[in-house]
């Protein structure tokens, strides 16, 4: 093997391969070499000179263009590759195994016969990457170790950006085959150093060996192999050590007399997850993904990233100060699919004046521009993005990278509706939120989205895209874990999106003071009401809370407006959610009962006081 891996890798590469003393990654790399027949390979240490490397050799090859600030860059994929692919992102799986209805998979055996076809031969020319990072941080009971091979140097720059640098944190595998595996090729470039052969993008995830396939394609969401590709290998793992890999943020909550409380919060897009992770005079851990495990009997959480891959779209200095403050001072910044125009920046909703030319993914664009189809290109896609560290901005937790993590004392699961749920809620206990709030997301669809406005998609836990297990182990392993806490968070559910006469009740900022009556409830320094669905604020409790944190008069009028319990809306929700679960196999008979429980006591109260019911009246 040794004989082999010396003719792609000079001395030095050959020295640092050699420190890891692993030969599961010498297998590894091997057969990568093997298949994508790369003229070279780079070893990335935890240098600052490795790092650099990949860093210039980004600029130099074009995959980035350096802008006006120090240290920022752009990046752009092709026209058609600016979106997760869901469509070709699969499992490959056994004939044998069955996930239910939700996963799209692949027969193990054809999936990696198709994708090792279009990685044959793809790194000709190339330089292969070798890029060990660590999820978590390092040196704790949370760090898992990953390998991601790769032609693109965005791609390894987006990396350094996001992750732990892992060089080192390998070592302590000890020969181990322990570790996450990614294997990316953006495949054929065309002459904007883009992936060319797109139509044949796939993105393969195989569970049984932790291992990933990505090829001809170049968004990150689709080739950073830390991010949700292994969100899903490390959500499978978790299910049988009983730990939880989960879509959430986690922050810092500031309480009276200086206390600090943590909260993790799982959120669909364009539910107001980034908002409520982003409160201003809060603290943020991370932004997206967390693992929680059982640490002396409390829920304990570590953000697995060190970066933030943000949407741009709509980040603007009113309300992002915290984002857009790191997306104008030097500092390394990379932004993607946006436009340029004499080394400055343009994205869709910033607040600023849009030049009428310039460069984008299209190419060199003017106003007014159209594709192939006939169809106008904006400036900027609407899923364009930053990549920085949170480390950039000024409201990171001092905690942000404590290998022991953060006790979690709540958990928020937000969802969209124009009609049905409060803007916040207590659930009963733990069972009942997992129930009620967290297997029951749903998510109205937007005038931004393709098809009809105001469908409700089911998104259980805010993860639905990403769970790589059965429905009904993954709703278990949430009522095991928490059966083994000594203290067990409190959980929550969040809904900024009520309107009525087609005008939202809430304003943008409110949100931090639904989260500060969280806040005091942890600490039970408020007391609530309690209705069918859970417990919600007092209107004397929220009138200081709006006055101290939002300087404004809260009025009894929006108190009900925004908390009437609408029992006909929350009646149809159950039926929806219990129609999505009678459809999949082994969901434990407690999720029944919960939400027939609560069926139950909606139509009591509905029988004794009618379909809406102020909260004055309970």
């Amino acid at each position: 093997m040794k004989n082999s891996l010396q003719q792609k890798l000079d001395e030095k590469n050959m020295a640092k391969l050699e420190a890891l003393n692993n030969e599961a990654l010498n297998t590894f790399l091997l057969d990568a070499i093997t298949l994508c027949e790369p003229e070279s390979v780079f070893i990335m240490s935890d240098s600052q000179e490795d790092v650099e490397y990949i860093r210039q050799q980004a600029i130099h090859r074009g995959e980035e263009i350096t802008l006006n600030i120090q240290g920022h860059t752009l990046h752009w994929d092709g026209y058609n590759d600016q979106a997760r692919d869901k469509a070709n992102t699969r499992y490959l799986l056994r004939p044998e195994v069955d996930f239910g209805n939700h996963f799209n998979r692949i027969d193990k055996t054809e999936g990696l016969t198709e994708v090792k076809g279009y990685l044959a031969g793809s790194m000709k020319g190339k330089q292969l990457l070798l890029c060990p990072f660590c999820l978590g941080p390092t040196n704790s009971p949370f760090s898992i170790s990953c390998i991601q091979a790769t032609d693109s140097f965005y791609v390894a720059h987006s990396l350094t950006i996001l992750y732990r640098a892992g060089y080192e944190q390998f070592k302590k595998l000890n020969g181990s085959n322990n570790f996450f595996r990614i294997l990316h090729s953006a495949g054929e470039l065309t002459e904007q150093n883009t992936s060319k052969n797109v139509d044949k993008r796939r993105v393969y995830i195989d569970l049984e060996d932790e291992y990933v396939y990505s090829v001809n394609t170049q968004y990150a969401g689709n080739t950073v192999g830390l991010k949700k590709l292994s969100l899903r290998l490390a959500i499978h793992r978790a299910q049988n050590s009983d730990w939880l890999t989960e879509h959430m943020f986690l922050m810092g909550i500031n309480g009276p007399n200086n206390r600090k409380t943590y909260f993790a919060g799982a959120y669909p897009s364009a539910c107001g997850k980034t908002s409520t992770a982003m409160l201003p005079r809060q603290s943020i851990v991370g932004d997206d993904i967390i693992y929680m495990k059982n640490i002396n009997g409390e829920a304990t959480a570590v953000n697995i990233e060190q970066g933030v891959f943000g949407i741009i779209t709509d980040v603007n200095v009113h309300d992002d100060p915290e984002i857009w403050k790191v997306l104008h001072t030097p500092g390394e910044v990379i932004f993607s699919n946006i436009l340029e125009n004499n080394g400055n920046p343009y994205w869709l909703n910033m607040g600023e004046d849009i030049p009428t030319s310039g460069r984008n993914f299209s190419g060199e664009w003017t106003q007014g521009k159209k594709d192939e189809n006939g169809k106008e290109i904006s400036h900027a896609h609407k899923n364009a993005r930053y990549t920085i560290r949170i480390s950039e901005l000024e409201n990171r937790d001092k905690k942000a990278n404590a290998p022991d993590g953060c006790t979690v004392a709540g958990i928020i699961y937000g969802g969209r509706d124009s009609d049905t749920c409060v803007p916040v809620e207590e659930a009963y206990d733990w069972v009942h939120g997992t129930v009620t709030k967290g297997a029951s997301i749903e998510s109205e669809t937007t005038a931004a989205t393709l098809g009809a406005e105001g469908v409700r998609k089911f998104n259980l836990f805010a993860n639905l895209d990403f769970i790589s297990v059965p429905f009904g182990q993954y709703i278990t392993n949430h009522f095991k874990f928490a059966a083994a806490l000594k203290n067990t968070p409190k959980i929550f559910s969040t809904n900024y999106f009520l309107k009525k006469d087609g005008v939202f009740l809430n304003d943008k900022l409110d949100k931090l003071v639904w989260i500060k009556w969280m806040e005091l409830r942890i600490h039970n320094e408020v007391d609530a009401i309690k209705t069918p669905t859970g417990y919600i604020p007092k209107y004397e409790d929220l009138v200081p809370l709006f006055r101290d944190n939002r300087d404004k008069e809260y009025t009894k009028e929006e108190y009900i407006n925004q908390f009437t319990i609408r029992i006909p809306k929350l009646l149809e929700k159950i039926d929806r959610i219990e129609a999505v679960y009678k459809k999949e196999k082994d969901i434990p008979e407690e999720l029944f009962s919960q939400l027939n429980a609560q069926r139950m006591r909606l139509k009591e109260l509905q029988a004794a006081q009618g379909d809406y019911v102020s909260p004055c009246d309970l």
